[in-house]
């Protein structure tokens, strides 16, 4: 039995009605329409639905019985079509975002803010983790949207540019290299080198950098803040993107620029599953990040002066 969801309104209309004419203006057709509507319905369903006089329609027995489950199914659609809209106007929905820590402590929130004032209604959720769980989620389902480097496998995965991020040097203010404009790699020798873990995105820019494969290593950790720690403490220096520099605003650490030839940058990316379709508030967080490559790209504008990378308002002075 083939039933359509007009057939269902014109049924209910006609048995709440008990008038065919009434119930024809009710739907929006022809008396003649509606009748041949009504014939269909009891048709298919091979029994008469309603008695009919000149002066009123009742329903019979086995229409009161299919009265119940026909206003229940129109209900349940009504209900499906209503929570589709309100999914598609993002007053419902959820999205989860896999992002690289610094992003996620750094940049995020404020894009957060955004798009919670905007879709209030939308469920939101964000993970924090290393490069490659954050791709990992992205493949299993857990996260719609990551914002990180790539890997060597992206198989499954659409990379979309988001900004570029350049590295600078951060040490003590009594360090020998405190003072400098500017830092060229070759002066880091015979320094102690604090790197951030090998499955940072940070520690994976970095080691493909043949000057920097010769460099001591003195200490290895998984967060940036215990990198604070350690700079601020004299045990050493580290080379970090700009997108992590808010985390070094500390009166004893300077951040200084790398000279042009010396650049060095880890590229960030949108990372989505390219099989399978952003929803609605899906798709309107990932427009409104990419929304905001244009302001990433001014915090990493050269510098017309010195040809070096400009740091943020928000990033610590460099000297």
């Amino acid at each position: 039995m083939n039933l359509s969801s007009r057939q269902l309104r014109a049924f209910v209309a006609l048995a709440q009605e008990k008038h065919f004419t009434k119930a024809a203006s009710r739907c929006h057709q022809t008396q003649p329409a509606f009748s041949a509507l009504i014939r269909s319905l009891e048709d298919a369903a091979g029994v008469r639905l309603f008695d009919r006089t000149t002066r009123r329609v009742e329903l019979t027995p086995e229409g009161r019985l299919f009265n119940e489950s026909a206003q229940r199914l129109l209900n349940d659609l009504d209900a499906v079509l209503g929570d589709i809209q309100d999914h598609v106007a993002k007053r419902k929905g959820s999205v989860a975002v896999a992002a690289l820590p610094s992003l996620a402590a750094g940049w995020l929130p404020g894009i957060y803010a955004q798009f919670h004032e905007r879709y209030p209604g939308v469920e939101l959720h964000l993970h924090d983790a290393l490069l490659m769980p954050c791709l990992d989620m992205v493949r299993l389902g857990a996260a719609d949207i990551a914002v990180a480097a790539k890997s060597g496998d992206m198989n499954g995965l659409h990379a979309e540019p988001l900004c570029e991020d350049y590295f600078y040097l951060v040490c003590r203010d009594d360090h020998p290299l405190a003072q400098h404009e500017t830092v060229r790699l070759a002066e880091l020798k015979g320094n102690a080198i604090i790197h951030l873990g090998k499955g940072s995105s940070i520690r994976q820019s970095l080691a493909s950098h043949p000057v920097l494969s010769g460099l001591n290593g003195f200490l290895e950790v998984d967060h940036l803040a215990t990198v604070t720690g350690l700079v601020t403490a004299g045990l050493g220096i580290s080379l970090l993107p700009s997108m992590t520099l808010f985390q070094f605003k500390h009166e004893r650490i300077r951040v200084i620029p790398l000279a042009p030839r010396s650049r060095i940058k880890r590229s960030l990316y949108l990372i989505r599953r390219s099989d399978k379709s952003l929803s609605s508030a899906g798709r309107a967080f990932y427009e409104l990040l990419l929304s905001q490559r244009g302001v990433l790209a001014q915090r990493n504008d050269l510098n017309p002066d010195t040809g070096t990378i400009k740091a943020a308002d928000t990033f610590p002075a460099s000297s």
